[in-house]
């Protein structure tokens, strides 16, 4: 998670203490608390009620020369919000208000964050004039003004016709939103084909639209280059994500809604010579464990397992299924509201109530061997892990069974076959005599559960 600061703020702290509006004991206190919750040191002085924001804002007002603007009743010329992304918006707690000639006035929480400053001035190509506005506030008209633009919109698939997302490219759409509606198009091609996975890559005369499908991706058409600049930056801008960044990779997500169902598609940027090629995956609802796993005998195999210290295998081929079935068995073990559940992902698909659910982050350097390090101070009861693939690491999760944990991890197999060749390598010894339970998944309809005992039997 990206640490919440206010430069300003930090900056002007010990005036508040000269100008006795707070005692110095308090700041302390208060970066304590903005350390610990992640907030910025003025939020936690405002929430621990020693200051109001409104004599916060006035003192900075008066401090830095800089107009305060209460945005409670204040409209946005709408006009200005295409110098300022959605992304950047959120990013900075800054918003634009109006533009003058070559002056875009923006409202910011941080009036003192010039890298913020400097960033808008390079993607609005204009001066910038700051106010200070309250991060709520700021937040609010976010939220308010950039909605309809910051969202995939609803996918309805009831559809009797063949559906082909290129009418929409072609279609004589002049408004501001037409990209928006292409992404729209095939997000409904691939839901309506139950395709899950979308790869966007470079060609010579635009952009590769390709389903993947069982293992075989299929071209199905091409942006063309006059648009392909517009379609990465509103792909990425929809899903948080810098557009101004190419060189490095990004991870993110869309959510929207297809009918009645809400659905999450992560997506994966990468730097080639062709451009970048971004990958999209698609992840519907987790459902209740019982719809999954009919079977009674099962169904207890599998519940009894995730009330003991021992570790859980969900294995099957590429896009079988895993991930889904993994989101179903950490909604079970919650249902009970007594343990502490968490997990380690690259990103959430969903989010799960009664689960701590905790987003890797190379970027700032929390990766899986750090979280790995800190995760035990948290005391988990149950730990999913996604995609371990040392022998360091497979040993060091396994080895928190032996104190009283349950882990759940995944497991890449074809077959059962492929599965028992694999585990035959000494790498996962240890980890073998510690499975309580394999879940497999043969196909979207066919899933086996086996016991402690069936396992041990079986991988010997």
């Amino acid at each position: 998670m990206e640490t919440v600061t206010n430069k300003t703020l930090e900056k002007l702290k010990y005036d508040l203490v000269r100008a006795g509006l707070v005692q110095y004991e308090t700041i302390e206190q208060a970066e304590e608390i903005s350390d610990a919750q992640n907030i910025n040191i003025g939020q936690a002085l405002i929430n621990s009620g020693v200051i109001t924001e409104e004599t916060l804002l006035k003192f900075l007002e008066s401090r830095l020369h800089i107009p305060y603007v209460n945005l409670d009743d204040y409209s946005l010329d709408t006009n200005c919000l295409k110098y300022v992304s959605y992304a950047d918006a959120k990013r900075y707690r800054i918003i634009p208000l109006f533009k003058i000639e070559d002056t875009l006035t923006v409202a910011m929480a941080d009036p003192l964050d010039l890298f913020a400053i400097d960033r808008i001035i390079e993607s609005a190509e204009c001066s910038i004039e700051p106010v200070i506005s309250s991060e709520p506030g700021i937040i609010k008209k976010i939220e308010e003004y950039y909605t309809k633009d910051s969202t995939v919109g609803e996918i309805f698939t009831d559809t009797n016709v063949e559906y082909d997302w290129r009418d929409e490219l072609h279609s004589e759409d002049l408004s501001d939103n037409h990209i928006q509606k292409i992404i729209r198009a095939i997000l409904k091609q691939a839901i309506i084909e139950e395709v899950h996975e979308v790869t966007f890559q470079g060609e010579n005369n635009g952009l590769g639209v390709n389903f993947k499908k069982h293992g075989e991706l299929t071209n199905k058409g091409l942006i063309p280059n006059v648009l392909t600049a517009s379609f990465v930056a509103k792909l990425k801008t929809l899903a948080e994500l810098d557009p101004s960044v190419s060189e490095v990779p990004q991870l993110g997500k869309l959510n929207f809604k297809v009918d009645d169902m809400v659905v999450v598609a992560s997506i994966s940027t990468f730097p080639t010579i062709m451009g970048e090629r971004i990958f999209l995956k698609i992840y519907k609802p987790p459902k209740m464990l019982n719809k999954i796993i009919v079977s009674d005998k099962e169904l207890k195999i599998v519940k009894k397992s995730l009330k003991e210290p021992g570790i859980i295998l969900v294995c099957g081929s590429p896009l079988s299924g895993k991930t889904h079935v993994i989101y179903s068995l950490l909604l079970e073990a919650a249902k009970e509201n007594s343990k502490n559940i968490m997990t380690l992902e690259s990103i959430a698909k969903y989010n799960l109530k009664g689960v701590n659910q905790c987003e890797l982050n190379e970027n700032i350097g929390f990766n899986m061997d750090k979280a790995s390090r800190f995760i035990e101070f948290q005391s988990p009861d149950l730990i999913y892990l996604e995609g371990i693939k040392t022998k360091e690491s497979f040993d060091y999760f396994a080895g928190l069974v032996f104190d009283g944990k349950t882990i759940i991890m995944e497991f890449l197999a074809n077959n059962m076959e492929d599965m028992r060749n694999k585990m035959a390598f000494s790498d996962f010894e240890t980890l073998k005599s510690l499975i309580n339970c394999i879940i497999f998944i043969h196909a979207r309809d066919s899933i086996e559960v086996f016991d402690k005992d069936t396992v041990q039997k079986y991988l010997a």
